[in-house]
């Protein structure tokens, strides 16, 4: 077995990046754990069940673990919260938990992948949760350590997650969970992680719909937003779920001794929702895409509309001012009879107001005939 080192209780904050990324100074030592001493203790749940019973307690004393491990049942010990430093030095030599992999649990946000060390296999995953009142989703990390007859799950946020079916099936026997082993336990989780990715699709999918007809009848600024918006969430879930389905393909490939030849079969059902994850998403990319380009011709089809009345306006006017023009000059008729002889008409200023009217009707009748007012009714 590697040699089990102890983590150094020093906090040392990471560098970040941009994109919220995290990333070690360069020359530190492998294995370093990134959490605060101050911060709060992980919640730890134990849910330990066979073909005949399931129990679930809340670990006050997580010494109390080793006994859960001792017997035949599955025990899943659940993890909520990163917890801090002491959680983990609780928890390292009760699993015998190898220090790189500890890192890879506690330093988030990690790239979903699959790890084997010796008699225990980790899983990691990127769980995404679809947020009340339509405000998006939340991602987390969630790991899974699988050993002989138990399974470690650590979540990087405690509030809510998609195992509730799961526990369900647990608690009321249903289905093949409680006859089946760590593994079979390991890939429900795996499925209901991937199949949690579909309510958030969905959600993004009305979302298009939504904007497809705001784009169309009253595109503005706010709808410009709303895309780009939607374009870096369907992103963010493309970043997820790519690394997870390549995860989950290296696992049905290379196989593990800790993973039967029956789940293998499940996993491969879960591969295939991975893949339909990956359609929709890329689906709604290009959807949303396809907005962008018609929310930019949408505004300039506008803007020509704009510019076409515009044109009419001072199409139909520029006549009339000319003649307006042409008479407000100070011409004297006694110096030449061609000084406008049309001031001195007794009908003259009516006649002028007939002529402009006569030649705005003229216009305007032209341009009904072009269509060109269909635009705008």
């Amino acid at each position: 077995m590697p040699n089990r080192e102890s983590f150094p209780s020093t906090y040392q904050p990471p560098e970040t990046s941009r994109l919220g990324y995290f990333y070690d100074r360069p020359g530190t030592t492998p294995g370093q754990l990134h959490l605060s001493d101050d911060a709060p203790p992980a919640e730890l749940v134990s849910i330990d069940y066979c073909r005949d019973r399931a129990t679930r307690v809340v670990i006050t004393d997580p010494n109390t673990i080793k006994e859960h491990l001792k017997t035949d049942n599955v025990s899943w010990i659940d993890v909520l919260g990163l917890g801090n430093t002491a959680t983990w030095e609780t928890l390292i030599p009760i699993f015998n938990l190898h220090q790189m992999l500890v890192e890879d649990v506690v330093n988030v946000p990690q790239r979903p992948k699959i790890e084997h060390y010796g008699d225990q296999l980790l899983i990691v995953t990127v769980m995404v949760v679809l947020n009340p009142n339509d405000n998006g989703f939340t991602k987390e990390q969630v790991s899974l350590v699988l050993g002989k007859n138990y399974l470690l799950t650590i979540q990087e946020e405690p509030e809510k997650d998609c195992f509730h079916g799961v526990r369900q099936r647990i608690d009321t026997n249903r289905g093949i969970i409680r006859t089946q082993g760590a593994d079979y336990l390991a890939y429900c989780l795996l499925d209901a992680i991937v199949d949690g990715f579909f309510p958030v699709l969905e959600h993004y999918g009305e979302a298009i719909e939504d904007l497809e007809d705001e784009v169309i009848k009253r595109p503005n600024q706010a709808t410009l937003a709303k895309i780009y918006k939607i374009r870096r969430e369907l992103l963010t879930i493309r970043r997820a779920i790519w690394p997870q389905r390549d995860a989950i393909n290296t696992l049905i490939r290379d196989g593990s001794h800790l993973i039967s030849k029956e789940v293998q079969v499940y996993l491969r059902d879960c591969y295939d929702h991975t893949v339909q994850v990956m359609d929709m998403v890329e689906t709604y990319r290009e959807l949303s895409t396809g907005l962008m380009d018609v929310y930019l011709s949408a505004v300039s089809n506008k803007m020509n509309e704009i510019m076409k009345l515009l044109t009419i306006v001072s199409a139909i006017f520029i006549p009339l001012t000319f003649i307006a023009g042409v008479y407000g000059m100070n011409f004297d008729v006694s110096k030449s009879p061609f000084n406008m002889p049309e001031l001195t008409w007794y009908w003259g200023y009516p006649l002028c107001l007939a002529l402009m009217l006569a030649i705005a009707s003229s216009l305007v009748y032209f341009f009904w005939k072009r269509g060109w007012f269909r635009a705008f009714s």
